[in-house]
This record gives structure tokens, C-alpha cells and sequence, in this order.
């Protein structure tokens, strides 16, 4: 195991963290998904968000009686699986196999922030071999960890508003089939998309440290080598929109999250989001989160 990633082994946090998404289905829902028709080949059993979750720490001598997904999007941790151990950074998945002995938790130095969930089903480990996907870390590309949190969050938000809807679990079940098929193309994948692939990847990394300015289709363009035609028909095919509509959004994720996790004012977030003009920002964050900034400050998260 690397320098830096070992579990802390006298303070081991497990329950509780700040801003903490997280939803157990009890042992009759699930029953019920293992024998419904259209859930018992994949269902969610469990699914959480941990942002900067210091101290996180599981061990599981006998495994787990589901598969584990977790997705490292900050700082880093690790995971110990069949007795080798390996680092999970951001842009990282782990996929621990139903039944695997294993051990995971987050760095002392840079503890991670993961979204996480448990699959159960006939389906799961036929679907996670097929895709090559059992592995206890690798990188994804930009365009998937993106499909990921778009993915999460909707079956989330289903499971928290509607947890007992059968027609919900159905959604939730397809949502992340499909998304465990999407990364297993992206991840393996051909030469050819492997190469879009690092284009997006490269124009989308551009984007985001670039979120507090006001970066052109042009600037984009000469930065990543790509030409302006290209660009907008590889963000469309790859993320259903053009380039700057994208970038917009990005903003207005970052926006969201300053919201949600600090004091700033409208005025100070419009600017650290590259939008000097408050009131235009308040217009377009209204749009794309169908929320004004107050009003989303004002929602409670997790």
C-alpha cells in the first residue's frame, strides 16, 4: 500500500459525516426487488454520497452479500482487495465483487469524497464481467465521471422522494445498468474512442480551472488543438451539449456547491464562477438548477 494511503489504525470513523447523503433500503423493500421481474437482475440495496470523509473505514473478513461501486471524485483513499492493496484517487472506481474479502477507507493526508452504492441481483456479476469492470481501482475519463454524478444524483433523488415506488426502482435499476455498461465501453473501449475520450478529457480539464473567467469556443479551440467544428460535435455526442452550454453548467455546479458549503454572498460566488454580473448569474443559475441561488442555499442537502 502507498505512503500516505494506510488506514488510520487507532481512530476509525464509521457512521456520520458533514453533508452526508445516505439511504439503507430495509430488508422487505429489497426482498421485494430480488422478486419483481424487472429489478431482480440489478437493484440498489444501498447508496450514499461521504464528502471529505475522514477517518472512513470498513473491513469485511467473510465480504459483503452485494457489490460495491465507489467513485473517488476528491482526495484519495484505498482499497485492499484479495490481499493487494491499491490507491483510489479522484477520477478513480473501485468495484468490489459481492462475497470478496476486503478492507477500505480514506487517507490520513487527503481524505476522499466518494459516492457509493451497493448492487444486488442475478444480473450484477454476468454484467460487471462482461465489462471487464471487477477492479479495485481505475481511472475513468472526464466525459464518464461526469455521466456518473448526472446518473447518482437522479437515482438519489428518486430513491429519497419515492423509496417504496416500484416504477422508481425500476428507473433506478436501468439508470445504473446503463451506466455500468457505459463505463465498461468507455473504459475498455476502441482506439478511436479512446482518443475522443482524451480530447474531452483535455478540453474539460481546461474548463474547469478556468470556471472563474469567461473562456471563448475559440480560446477552447486553441488550447486543446481541436478545431471549434469538432469540439461542438464532440461535446454534443459526448455530453448532449455544446461546448460553452456545458462550461455554463459547470459554473452553476460549482455555484451550487459554494452555496451549499459556505457563508459567500450571491454577489462573491457570481464572481468566483467568472459571472461579475450578480443579477445575470441569479438568471442563468435559476435556469439550469430551476431554483434561484437563495432558494437552493436554502434547501436542505443530504
Amino acid at each position: 500500500m502507498e505512503e500516505g494511503v494506510r488506514p488510520v489504525t487507532d481512530i476509525h470513523k464509521r457512521e456520520g459525516f458533514a453533508e452526508e447523503k445516505l439511504i439503507v433500503l430495509p430488508d422487505y423493500a429489497a426482498s421485494e426487488l430480488s422478486g419483481f421481474e424487472l429489478t431482480r437482475g440489478l437493484y440498489v440495496s444501498d447508496i450514499g454520497h461521504f464528502p471529505r470523509a475522514r477517518f472512513h473505514y470498513r473491513e469485511r473478513p467473510e465480504g459483503c452479500d452485494a457489490h460495491i461501486v465507489i467513485f473517488c471524485t476528491d482526495g484519495e483513499g484505498w482499497v485492499e482487495l484479495d490481499g493487494r492493496s491499491a490507491a483510489v484517487r479522484e477520477g478513480h472506481l473501485a468495484i468490489i465483487p459481492s462475497g470478496s474479502p476486503h478492507r477500505y477507507g480514506a487517507s490520513e493526508r487527503s481524505p476522499w469524497s466518494i459516492y457509493w452504492f451497493h448492487l444486488k441481483g442475478e444480473l450484477v456479476a454476468p454484467l460487471l464481467e462482461l465489462y471487464g469492470l471487477g477492479g479495485a481501482s481505475f481511472a475513468i475519463p472526464i466525459g464518464l465521471q461526469n455521466r456518473f454524478l448526472e446518473s447518482f444524483d437522479r437515482c438519489y433523488r428518486l430513491l429519497a422522494d419515492k423509496p417504496y415506488s416500484l416504477p422508481a426502482q425500476v428507473h433506478v435499476s436501468q439508470t445504473i445498468g446503463h451506466l455500468l455498461g457505459s463505463i465498461g465501453l468507455g473504459h475498455g473501449g476502441s482506439h478511436r474512442h479512446r482518443k475522443r475520450e482524451e480530447e474531452l478529457d483535455q478540453a474539460i480539464r481546461y474548463l474547469n480551472e478556468h470556471l472563474d473567467s469567461a473562456v471563448t469556443l475559440a480560446e477552447l479551440a486553441a488550447h486543446t488543438g481541436i478545431s471549434k467544428q469538432h469540439l461542438i460535435y464532440l461535446f454534443k455526442q459526448e455530453t448532449g451539449f455544446p461546448p460553452i452550454d456545458y462550461y455554463l453548467r459547470l459554473k452553476m455546479q460549482k455555484a451550487g456547491q459554494l452555496l451549499s458549503l459556505t457563508g459567500l454572498s450571491v454577489k462573491e460566488i457570481a464572481a468566483l464562477v467568472g459571472l461579475g454580473d450578480p443579477y445575470y448569474f441569479s438568471r442563468m443559475f435559476k435556469k439550469m438548477m430551476g431554483v434561484s441561488p437563495t432558494e437552493y442555499r436554502s434547501v436542505p442537502k443530504g
